[in-house]
């Protein structure tokens, strides 16, 4: 008989008690297995908003460490929203606190906004926690209050923070007052008051402040800040001497140093500006393209053409790149002595080095051929200029309108004059100054009234100059009438008559003869306010053996309004008077009336 088990054979568990047990084991097993390390749970904020960043962090359980806060601020670049994130900060009433970075934050940024009575209050703030303020706390007060131009409160800050002990003698606080330090210095500066940034230097440097006698180590910046703008104030020889303690303390002098003390030793002592611009380059310090330029030009102008010749060729050994202005201040150099051919030299060697003359340096050749008088060669400078990608400006015209005109070429400048238009130019005042007086000068007169009448009708603004060239043509041709009607039209245009037009007039009707207006016309002069210059006087003396006393008077009455003749011209009377017999016996006269005067 087989036996067979049936699902009935055994008693089934209920499917409630089954399911317990089963939780039971598995809640066993779990707590049985370790736990793999979880990572932290980093919170990414949906926005780049700084204040939507605040919000989702003080949602954060547990609350974000100050130091978090912190870098929020600093990664604000406004200094507005950073305080009002502060604020929101405190009215949030977190279970932190802001510590000395934060408050350090926030006193920065009130300097920013030039609001230092709020940065003031943070500062008490700062003593009143228990912080000690460092030398960013004093950096961003004494910004603020330099802003403020409240220089005086600036220094005295700085001077507490030094009396009261709060700089710690190590080295690294040694920088960090020195920046301070150069901070201060920078904004007095600044506020043009070197006086005071010079004696709180030597306070600094002798060990005047501070009941320790601190003595701090300026940086080479606030030594240039300081001889920059002894330079700039015609302090020449006390920029030397910080330049020295420069030499003395072992800082080496940066380009700045240099650069500002060889500007100012360019215009008192062109020998010493010229040696330390030497040493600078051998000392391995750049030069600035500008300072060399500069150096240059002093020295051409003060006819030492070998002497920038020299140093021209020294900077070119030391293979220092000259941009184009530093081979046009040379050629105007060259130009200025009559050596046009080494002016054109430097030109050739200067295209060959790559660098692409400008029509500035057109220019100076062009004049320098012009004052030679090699107006051919100028012209064929120009024809290869306007051929290439060069467009000539009005200075172009206005020299080659000089050299033909002297010339006598008034059809080359005729020619000249009516091309202008084709580069888009307009003739300045000078132009047509130029071309009138040419025109005059060539015996062209007629033709310089017909362009000044017809310049006049296109209601083209004439200066009195243009005016002065006329009415000079027309005087020294002989047409006194014509060159008197425009005179007495100059108001009407809105010009004054200046002593060069009274002087053109005087001396025009002296040489005709007509004294009686040459005298009308001085009184006039007078009346106006104009002085006589030592040209006026020159004509008077040529008109007549019986001007003595009319010179006397002519003096009495210009000294009475308040007019007086220059040195240079009572010189030249006394000289003149002196010379003739007839003339000694005002002489006393003249003296004792001009001590009076």
């Amino acid at each position: 008989m087989s036996f067979r088990r049936t699902p009935h054979s055994f008693p089934q568990p209920s499917t409630s008690s089954a399911s317990k047990n089963a939780t039971k084991l598995s809640s066993l097993l779990q707590k049985s297995i370790p736990k793999p390390p979880q990572p932290p749970i980093t919170f990414k904020p949906p926005t780049t908003n700084p204040l939507h960043c605040f919000d989702y962090m003080i949602l954060l359980q547990p609350i974000p460490p100050i130091s978090q806060f912190n870098q929020l601020l600093n990664s604000v670049p406004k200094s507005q929203l950073k305080i009002i994130l502060f604020r929101k900060f405190n009215n949030t009433h977190l279970p932190i606190s802001p510590n000395f970075i934060t408050l350090n934050i926030v006193l920065n940024c009130y300097c920013h906004l030039n609001e230092v009575g709020f940065a003031f209050g943070v500062f008490g703030l700062i003593l009143k926690k228990g912080f000690v303020p460092d030398s960013v706390t004093y950096t961003s007060l004494i910004q603020g209050l330099l802003k403020k131009n409240q220089i005086f409160e600036a220094v005295r800050l700085f001077r507490k923070m030094v009396l009261f002990g709060n700089v710690s003698y190590t080295n690294v606080s040694y920088t960090n007052v020195s920046y301070t330090y150069g901070t201060l210095i920078s904004g007095l500066c600044r506020a043009g008051d070197i006086d005071t940034a010079i004696r709180l230097h030597e306070d600094v440097v002798h060990g005047k402040m501070g009941c320790l006698g601190f003595v701090c180590k300026p940086s080479g910046v606030c030594y240039s800040v300081l001889i920059d703008n002894l330079c700039k104030n015609g302090r020449v020889s006390k920029a030397k001497e910080l330049f020295m303690e420069m030499r003395m303390r072992r800082i080496s002098p940066d380009v700045v140093a240099f650069s500002s003390l060889i500007r100012g030793l360019c215009f008192m002592d062109l020998r010493e500006a010229k040696r330390l611009f030497v040493e600078m380059v051998n000392e391995g310090v750049r030069p600035s393209v500008t300072v060399f330029n500069l150096l240059v030009h002093v020295l051409c102008k003060d006819r030492r053409l070998n002497e920038a010749s020299g140093l021209f060729e020294f900077m070119v050994r030391k293979g220092e790149k000259l941009d184009s202005l530093s081979y046009n201040t040379l050629m105007h150099g060259y130009c200025l002595e009559g050596k046009i051919e080494e002016a054109k030299e430097l030109y050739v060697s200067m295209v060959a080095k790559g660098i692409e003359p400008d029509v500035q340096i057109h220019n100076v050749l062009i004049d320098g051929y012009i004052k030679v008088r090699r107006v051919e060669e100028a012209l064929r400078i120009f024809k290869q200029m306007v051929r290439g990608t060069i467009k000539p400006n009005v200075v172009t015209y206005n020299v080659l309108l000089t050299g033909v005109l002297q010339k006598g070429d008034v059809l080359t400048a005729r020619k000249l004059f009516d091309e202008m238009p084709l580069y888009h130019l307009t003739p300045s005042l000078c132009t047509y100054n130029i071309l009138l007086s040419g025109l005059c000068k060539n015996d062209r007169v007629s033709q310089a009234l017909d362009l000044l009448q017809a310049l006049e009708s296109n209601g083209t603004e004439l200066g009195i100059k243009v005016y002065n060239s006329v009415i000079d043509g027309l005087c020294k041709s002989g047409r006194m009438e014509t060159a008197y009607d425009i005179y007495t039209k100059l108001s009407s245009k809105g010009l004054k008559p200046t002593v060069v037009t009274y002087t053109i007039m005087i001396h025009g009707f002296c040489k005709t003869g007509q004294v009686k207006k040459a005298d009308s016309l001085f009184f006039e002069m007078i009346e106006n306010k104009c002085a006589p210059n030592v040209v006026t006087f020159n004509a008077f003396m040529r008109k007549g053996s019986n001007m003595g006393p009319k010179v006397v008077e002519l003096v009495k009455k210009a000294v009475e309004r308040k007019v007086t003749p220059d040195a240079s011209t009572l010189s030249l009377m006394v000289d003149l008077l002196s010379k003739d017999e007839k003339y000694k016996k005002y002489l006393d006269t003249l003296r004792t009336f001009l001590e009076v005067g």
